[in-house]
């Protein structure tokens, strides 16, 4: 299992942009919208593989 490491706000940015990216996919603007699946599935599962190959965490600290 991977580590969490998209804080909250980082996980409503990455929707929006995966939605947003998404969308143009969709009305056929530019098939590259569909690389919005990639900030969507990263929200969906709390992690992403760039953070932790940089050692990047966005979650808050628990206490």
């Amino acid at each position: 299992m991977l580590k969490k490491n998209v804080g909250t706000i980082d996980k409503v940015l990455r929707v929006i942009l995966g939605v947003g990216l998404l969308t143009l996919a969709f009305t056929g603007q530019t098939p590259w919208g569909y690389i919005g699946i990639v900030p969507l599935a990263t929200a969906l599962l709390g992690t992403c593989p760039a953070y932790s190959i940089f050692g990047i965490s966005t979650c808050g600290t628990k206490q």
